[in-house]
């Protein structure tokens, strides 16, 4: 059975990976400790590949679905706004696909030239999930191929079946990624023998503990970005004096999609927050600003660590413990339990949790304001404002994103695998790899503008029809 720690973690049983305080000593055998310039060098570079990539990351699982139910709108009631919706979301989906390609890769690489004292050590604990990540990607790739180059060539409903399987391999890859990154939160599937990694078992270290929550708050938060992402850009629109239907359904229908899933995602919010009480509780109390140990722990809404204590926050009485376990008087470990080299970054594992919090719920009130308005008059809100929220709230949603992400993998420092192996005993001990990162930085600047061009164009040079119920979508020309 598993066992509890002096920080009050889980020590995985011997079923998973038997972490102990000499598997960190292994890693030093394989790998002598990094610092400095190149380790932070490192660091920059892998959150900034991290970072950028994941928002496209987002639109591969979300957009093909949004795209695939404005397809199914426009064939089952015959509107041709929808359709037209659904193929000019297809051309973005196909540019996002292709840049996310080329950013995936620069991951795939990164890892085992970055990090080679964990892929090195570890890469047969988690190499399952990113061979079948690769075999969903390809899945994926054959099949955003068939849907765009087939609109004209397949019966209506044999080219809304091949969008399947890309929503379908968009959310394996989601699925697979992060549960290798949920392995790095909490190691199973393996054991440490003299020095050496043994009994290994890939299928336990990809469900390990963290995977049911990590993946489905990754999931849905795909879905989210994605969804407030394409309303935003209507938003704007409507601002702008656009309120045709053509304008109307492609704000309406991502943001609905959006809207739905922004109370479901804060309820799985809760479920993963409940996970990293039980198995990272160091990570709780750096994401609280908890320095001691002790009950009925206040929530703190703001302040800033200094000298030791969470200062000018608005403290909720026991509302950490009654969050975190259920329980007012439960008790909430303290970063005093664990010495200072242990404990994250306390300001901004703290601010990042405390901006992806207000982001969900801000997202959660233009949710609600919008059932509200439909429920009443079926109708979007007619107040200027709520457009507004709509125009800011896909920066919401990839604000939300970065933050979560940043709570996730600060919060384990400066652990890579957690409790197993640090940082600095996996980075690559070669010198230079400040040059590395400045190199990756213009290569996503690049890419950035260019992703920004072509989208661009293809939202401008398209016209959209005045009257498209007129004819066909089919007789006006998609690029």
């Amino acid at each position: 059975m598993p066992g509890r720690t002096r920080d009050g973690g889980i020590e995985p049983s011997s079923g998973g990976a038997k972490v102990m305080c000499h598997g960190a000593a292994m890693a030093v055998q394989v790998l002598d400790g990094v610092g400095g310039a190149d380790l932070g060098a490192a660091r920059m570079q892998m959150a900034l590949s991290l970072g950028w990539h994941i928002v496209l990351a987002c639109f591969g699982v979300g957009l093909p679905a949004i795209t695939l139910i404005a397809e199914w709108r426009g064939h089952r009631g015959g509107d041709s706004h929808y359709r037209l919706l659904a193929r000019r979301w297809a051309k973005a989906m196909g540019v996002l696909f292709a840049v996310g390609a080329v950013s995936g890769t620069i991951l795939s690489f990164e890892m085992g030239l970055l990090w080679p004292g964990m892929m090195g050590v570890y890469g047969e604990v988690i190499g399952l999930p990113f061979a079948l990540e690769g075999i969903a990607f390809f899945i994926e790739a054959i099949f955003v191929g068939i849907y765009l180059y087939a609109w004209d060539r397949l019966p209506p409903r044999a080219h809304l079946l091949a969008g399947v399987p890309i929503v379908l391999a968009g959310v394996a890859s989601a699925f697979f990624v992060v549960s290798a990154n949920a392995w790095m939160q909490r190691p199973t599937g393996f054991q440490v023998k003299d020095g050496r990694v043994v009994s290994v078992d890939p299928w336990a270290a990809m469900f390990n503990p963290a995977t049911p929550p990590m993946t489905t708050h990754m999931i849905l938060a795909a879905f989210m970005v994605t969804g407030f992402g394409v309303a935003s850009v209507y938003a704007v629109a409507m601002l702008r004096g656009r309120r045709d239907r053509y304008h109307r359904l492609g704000l309406l229908l991502p943001l609905t999609v959006a809207a739905i899933i922004t109370p479901v995602q804060i309820g799985v919010g809760d479920w993963a927050a409940h996970a990293v009480a039980d198995q990272q509780p160091v990570k709780l109390a750096a994401m609280e600003g908890v320095f001691r140990t002790g009950r009925g722990v206040p929530l703190h809404l703001g302040g800033i660590a200094i000298g030791g204590e969470i200062r000018y926050a608005l403290e909720i009485p026991y509302g950490l413990s009654l969050l975190a376990h259920w329980d007012p008087n439960a008790v909430i470990h303290g970063l005093e339990e664990v010495p200072p080299g242990d404990r994250p970054p306390v300001n901004v594992v703290h601010w990042a949790f405390q901006i992806m919090v207000a982001c969900g719920f801000a997202l959660l009130a233009l949710a609600a304001w919008l059932a509200w308005e439909w429920r009443r008059r079926r109708d979007l809100p007619r107040s200027p404002w709520f457009l507004r929220g709509a125009a800011a709230s896909g920066v919401a949603a990839v604000l939300a994103l970065e933050a979560g992400w940043i709570v996730t993998e600060v919060g384990r420092q400066p652990w890579i695998v957690f409790r197993v192996l640090r940082t600095s005993q996996a980075v690559n001990p070669a010198p230079g790899l400040v040059y590395g990162f400045v190199l990756v930085t213009a290569v996503y600047l690049l890419l950035t503008v260019a992703t920004v061009y072509v989208l661009r164009r293809l939202a401008r040079d398209v016209p959209v029809p005045v009257a498209p119920q007129e004819r066909d979508i089919s007789g006006y020309k998609v690029v």
